[in-house]
Order: C-alpha cells, then structure tokens, then sequence
C-alpha cells in the first residue's frame, strides 16, 4: 500500500498520566489488576477479548486491537492527514476504537475490516458493527460497499 506505515501513527505514545496508550488500556479494561509496576504496567489480571469471547489472564497474551485497523483508516482517508491527526487516531482513549484482544484474535484480523473478517464472537457482531461504523464517520473515513454489506449484515443481530 503506497506510503503506508504503523509508524505514521505513533502509536502506544505517552498519555498525560505518564504511561502508554497500551497500558492505559490495559488497566481500563483489566479487571482484577495486581500491582501495576513502575505506576504504569499491570503485574497480572485479567481481560476479557469480545472478539472470541475468551478472558486473557497473561498480561503479555493481551492484545491491543485498533477496531478500524490503522491499514484500514490509512486507505479510507488517513493517507490525507497530518502527523497530529494520525497519532490522535492510533491513540484514541476516549472512544470505542482501542479494544482488549486475544493474540489469536488480533492475529486472525490483522488489518482487515468487516468486510474480510468478522468476530468469531457472533453476541459481538452488533456492537462491533456500531461501533466500526461510529468511528469511520468520527474520523470522516470513508466505507466501501462491501464494507457497508457487511456490517449491515452485522447490524441485523442487534436486537431491537
């Protein structure tokens, strides 16, 4: 993919806590945390992966997944934006873009998007159908058709 890199995006920066974007996730999302070392990195804990519905309690086996994968935002429109605006991106706390993900699962995704892989996980289909789409209209990304099949097929299990 012409001009692509993960380290356009700066990813796993330092947050104004002190700590990584990675293991401010970590201990978002951790239950059970057992003395964070060096204030930052969780000692042990356990996290529970949507993707597959599996709970990982080895903190080095517990994954970061960028919900739209930084390939993925890279062809939809990152490719335009500044330095800023991509580490923003590959850092973004505050919405559902940053997700706790077993390795096998984060393996099997890679850089795909809904419309090439789907959570194993099928109670998870609707919330990953929401909140893919909520991001890609966040970040002003734009959705193929067969992105957009997808997750609408997704979208259908949600309950009503």
């Amino acid at each position: 993919m012409d001009g692509y890199s993960r380290d356009k995006f700066d990813i796993w920066s330092t947050q104004p806590d002190g700590c990584t974007t990675r293991q401010d996730v970590l201990a978002r999302d951790g239950k059970n945390i057992q003395d964070q070392l060096n204030h930052c990195q969780p000692a042990g804990g356990s996290w529970y992966s949507a993707y597959d519905d599996t709970t990982v309690t080895v903190v080095a086996q517990a994954t970061i997944d960028h919900m739209v994968p930084l390939a993925e935002a890279w062809r939809s429109g990152a490719d335009a934006w500044n330095p800023g605006q991509r580490k923003a991106f590959g850092n973004d706390l505050k919405d559902p873009q940053l997700l706790i993900a077993s390795e096998s699962s984060n393996s099997s995704k890679s850089d795909s998007g809904p419309a090439d892989w789907k959570p194993s996980n099928h109670a998870f289909w609707c919330t990953y159908a929401k909140d893919y789409t909520h991001i890609k209209s966040l970040w002003k990304l734009t959705t193929t058709d067969a992105e957009k099949s997808a997750l609408s097929s997704m979208i259908d299990t949600c309950a009503s």
